[in-house]
């Protein structure tokens, strides 16, 4: 069956300035590891805008407005944290990252594709309803979540987690609601201080903390033990990945040691889980991984595996 490579060039116009760690070059490195002859049979997709009405299914449509009123002009920024900058073309590049997820849902739903993957930038998880942050500015996950329920009806849909710092963003749109899920593995503490494992939302939330130097036993137990079987039992139509590739050994914004194999090994289990209550659709959406060579090598892996869904 089929994998979707869904991206555009828009994303690369997302100009965070010379020394910010979720750069342009990320893309570049993702999409280079992707350019070799095994990855040949990727169906290769523009992301396309998404409207409005998608993104008010989870932001209030004054925080929308405020975001991509947002234009400065070229080689000028405007910082709305420390952490998250805006240029001119970051607006587009957010909404070209959140029409990529959503066409992503489209490809599985539709069925041209079995699994698909959103290379986009900028990411997406930290972006609260209301608030932009952590380098987000639309919560993407969640956006392509709501999506699949109001277009195909799905009764329940699953975010997944696996970048090293914790997706509040996504937990804030999700925690109110017992049709959405959302479970999570993350270094804790680290950046943004949340993800407890108290925080369990309406019993749809499951958030598995993992303390600095945690490598990859601690990794694949937390998915093994707690996450795959919660998952089982809640049996999503749906599953959505936040694929952040920063729990790596190589990544210098945290510290746990996961290997490349690790992200290889637990996209395996995520598709088994898919085949058993979601038809074998998946969708990944690119979220963090810092260090060029590592997140190449772990997006090589993911997508590699994703293929033999």
């Amino acid at each position: 069956m089929t994998t979707a490579l869904i991206t555009h060039a828009a994303c690369l116009d997302h100009d965070t300035g010379p020394w910010h760690p979720e750069c342009a070059d990320r893309l570049r490195a993702v999409l280079r590891a992707l350019e070799g002859e095994e990855f040949l049979p990727l169906i290769r997709e523009q992301a396309p805008l998404a409207t409005e009405e998608h993104l008010a299914r989870v932001h209030p449509r004054d925080y929308i407005a405020s975001i991509l009123s947002i234009r400065p002009a070229k080689g000028e920024s405007v910082e709305l944290d420390s952490d998250t900058v805006m240029s001119h073309g970051s607006a587009e590049a957010a909404l070209r990252a959140a029409g990529g997820a959503i066409m992503a849902v489209d490809a599985v739903m539709e069925g041209w594709a079995r699994a698909a993957f959103a290379a986009v930038r900028p990411p997406g998880h930290h972006a609260e309803r209301g608030r932009a942050m952590g380098f987000c500015l639309f919560a993407t996950a969640a956006i392509a979540a709501r999506h699949a329920q109001a277009r195909w009806g799905l009764k329940k849909v699953a975010v997944v987690d696996f970048d090293v710092h914790h997706g509040n963003g996504t937990q804030d749109v999700f925690e109110r609601d017992p049709t959405l899920f959302y479970a999570s593995t993350h270094q804790y503490p680290c950046y943004p201080g949340t993800g407890a494992p108290e925080e369990k939302g309406v019993g749809n939330v499951l958030n598995v903390a993992l303390p600095p130097g945690s490598g990859s036993a601690s990794f694949r137990s937390a998915w093994a033990e707690k996450i795959i079987p919660a998952l089982d039992a809640w049996a999503p139509d749906l599953i959505i990945v936040s694929a952040g590739f920063d729990a790596h050994k190589a990544d210098p914004l945290a510290q746990l040691q996961v290997e490349t194999a690790d992200f290889a090994w637990l996209t395996e289990q995520l598709m088994a889980l898919a085949r058993r209550h979601g038809g074998g659709r998946l969708v990944s959406l690119l979220e963090g991984g810092y260090d060029l060579d590592a997140l190449a090598a772990s997006v090589a892996a993911h997508v590699r595996t994703l293929m033999l869904a």
